[in-house]
């Protein structure tokens, strides 16, 4: 068992939305005497999912932070959202937990959405259990379940509980490692009685096959089973806490949050089970006393927070430190969290899982140490391909935009914004389209900032066929000095990718070269803006001829003979509009494959290969190329067509023409009075 003295032990609560992680957080809270009554998430009562936008949706839009005390142990619960829009919000706490547990629905049609919480625990290296919630309405068998689960965990899932029905309905659980059986009594803890005679011979099999998986670890028990010795208890145990803490194994428990069934059971285990912080803090790198912020947050009484774990020794207010990047800092007033409460606190002791204020040095991912900083947990960034072009209902809010978006980006690693000067227009970007819905909520109701929003301007550029020479003149007389500038330039089409480029062949001085630069400057004016109106690339020009007057030619006059005979020039020369073509990659599960490559090719995708996706269980990686005018709306199809679990990345490939009624209807658009 670890020890109990070594400090405040961190529970993390993952898997995919609706499992009912914090329902199971209310059920602790409350089963532990830290509650007077247990939250209900539909009734807007729970402790966490505390926010309006969070409320509205009965479900989780950013993590919550939660402690209760039980026989004598103290525990933090930092219950993460399932929603793939929002799960990146506990990417970085989940790298800091003790355990985490693995919080799933018991229909093992369902199985397949625990399977991204499953390996992001394993690429973190975090030790962790499965909780089967709502056990009442399970319909099929738990060892179903565990078939469909195993594949999705490199090690083996331990079942610790056989359920006990009567008929359909699971009325209790026999504990194979205690070899005791637990009747479910509605708002009471469950009763124990005998092993019912129908389940003996199945608690021994089940026991044995438990024993032979620790075993795999564990040589004075294998030996033990060999020679047909039964091991006490204790051994068990022992065995069962330090695999579950070396990820050697992953026990896989049930019960009913909502009804509170198996949740004092699930206590005990994890009082068991769950291993001291020192554990988590070798795995992290840390040394001695630091402590690690895995968020910020904004927008409460107390302002910017930074929620924090601590490690080796104890923190206070006051306390200097220096963060990863080596600034000094000096620690602010310590708060426990306990939803959207807090609770001052005089000093954090080891483990502790406590939000820190006015310290505003520090970012999400960094630590706080008096010495030598560890290195950064390996956390992957959540891709953010989703994006809106806002901007405010009134002009005088642009400044409180500038810092609102400011602060909700440091809050939110998966949340960006940028101006796109090209498109002249504010984007935000984010994880999909759930994810910007609700920071637009919060921006209104934290900031007082309303804005409109619409799909980003799709970058289209045009291009040209023909090769053509043209004059352009200015000339203008309006007394005194005049204008004057005279141009001769060639202009052809380049390869696709050429890009820009701009040369002379003038001979005998007929363009002082000192005014060259200025004919370039109005042949890229010209380009800005071609005569389907968009940007223009991929041409070369030339400047090949002119004429100049000593008193009237100047900068200004060059540059607009520049201008003038690149705009005559493209006008003859075939101009063809193109589009940017994206490489989009999307994994998903095999089962949702099919469906996927429909949702490409109607959006005139091309596929550029499909392969299994490497160490998943039934998962798969497509590559296609898909216009970027195409890609509005593909997350949330995708969504749809995979239970909510195909994703997808994608970048930039090319440019390629577009041509038809579909170019038709681009350029009329653009060219239509605003």
């Amino acid at each position: 068992m670890p020890d109990r003295a070594a400090g405040t032990r961190t529970i993390a609560l993952v898997g995919p939305g609706g499992a009912g992680k914090t329902s199971l957080a209310e059920a602790l809270l409350f089963a532990a005497g830290a509650t007077g009554r247990q939250g209900s998430v539909a009734d807007g009562t729970s402790v966490g999912d505390a926010s309006p936008e969070a409320r509205a949706r009965c479900g989780s839009t950013e993590l919550n932070l939660m402690h209760y005390d039980y026989l004598g142990d103290r525990y933090a619960l930092i219950d993460g959202p399932g929603s793939v829009g929002f799960a990146a919000d506990a990417a970085l706490a989940i790298a800091a937990a003790d355990l985490a547990l693995v919080v799933i629905d018991p229909d093992p049609d369902r199985a397949l959405l625990a399977e991204p919480a499953l390996r992001q625990l394993e690429a973190l290296g975090v030790p962790h259990m499965i909780f089967v919630n709502k056990i009442d309405s399970a319909r099929g068998s738990i060892q179903g379940l565990l078939e469909a689960l195993q594949p999705m965990s490199r090690s083996p899932l331990i079942a610790r509980w056989i359920p006990i029905r009567d008929g359909e309905k699971v009325t209790g659980f026999v504990d194979i490692a205690l070899e005791r059986a637990y009747y479910y009594r509605p708002g009471q803890p469950s009763e124990q009685r005998d092993i019912p005679a129908d389940l003996a011979d199945r608690e021994v099999l089940e026991r044995t096959h438990m024993l032979e998986q620790l075993a795999d670890h564990d040589d004075v028990l294998l030996e033990q089973l060999l020679m047909d010795e039964i091991p006490d208890r204790q051994t068990v145990f022992d065995d069962l806490a330090r695999e579950t803490g070396a990820g050697q194994i992953v026990p896989v428990l049930f019960g009913s949050a909502a009804n509170g069934q198996g949740v004092r059971r699930l206590m005990k285990s994890l009082r068991h089970e769950v291993p001291a912080p020192c554990t988590a803090a070798e795995r992290l790198g840390a040394t001695g006393g630091c402590a690690f912020v895995f968020k910020v947050s904004h927008g409460g009484a107390m302002g910017r927070l930074s929620y924090t774990r601590v490690f080796g020794g104890g923190l206070k207010e006051g306390a200097e430190l220096s963060t990863s990047g080596g600034d000094s800092v000096r620690i602010g007033t310590l708060f426990a969290m306990q939803g959207d409460k807090s609770v001052k606190l005089i000093e954090a002791k080891a483990g502790d899982v406590v939000a820190i204020a006015k310290l505003d040095e520090a970012r999400p991912g960094e630590w706080l140490a008096s010495g030598k900083a560890p290195p950064a947990p390996g956390v992957s960034p959540a891709t953010t391909n989703y994006a809106l072009a806002i901007a405010t209902k009134d002009r005088k809010d642009d400044v409180r935009l500038s810092t609102a978006l400011h602060k909700l980006t440091e809050e939110d690693a998966a949340l960006h914004w940028e101006q796109d000067e090209a498109m002249h227009e504010t984007r935000l970007k984010g994880v999909n389209d759930e994810h910007l819905k609700v920071t637009l909520e919060r921006l209104k109701r934290r900031y007082g900032v309303a804005v409109d929003s619409r799909p980003c301007q799709v970058g289209y550029k045009e291009s040209i066929r023909k090769t053509v020479t043209q004059r352009g003149r200015h000339k203008k007389q309006s007394g005194g000095h005049g204008q004057f500038g005279d141009v001769v330039l060639e202009v052809k089409p380049l390869p696709r990718g050429g890009g820009f480029k701009f040369g002379e062949r003038i001979s005998g001085g007929v363009v002082p070269k000192q005014w060259i630069p200025a004919v370039e400057d109005g042949v890229r004016d010209a380009l800005a803006k071609g005569p389907l109106g968009f940007p223009v690339v991929d041409v070369e020009v030339t400047l090949v001829d002119g004429s100049y007057h000593t008193v009237d030619s100047s900068e200004i006059a060059f540059r607009t003979a520049g201008r003038i005979g690149m705009s005559e020039a493209l006008a003859q020369a075939a101009a063809h509009l193109l589009e940017p073509v994206m490489k989009v990659t999307v994994t998903a599960p095999s089962n949702a494959t099919s469906r996927v490559t429909s949702a490409i090719a109607s959006r005139r995708g091309q596929m550029l290969g499909m392969e299994p996706r490497e160490g998943w269980s039934r998962w798969d990686k497509v590559e296609a190329l898909i216009p970027e005018a195409e890609m509005q709306g593909f997350d949330a199809e995708l969504r749809s067509l995979s239970q909510g679990l195909a994703t997808y990345e994608a970048a930039f490939d090319h440019l390629a023409e577009l041509n038809g009624t579909l170019a038709d209807k681009v350029v009329q658009r653009e060219l239509e009075p605003a």
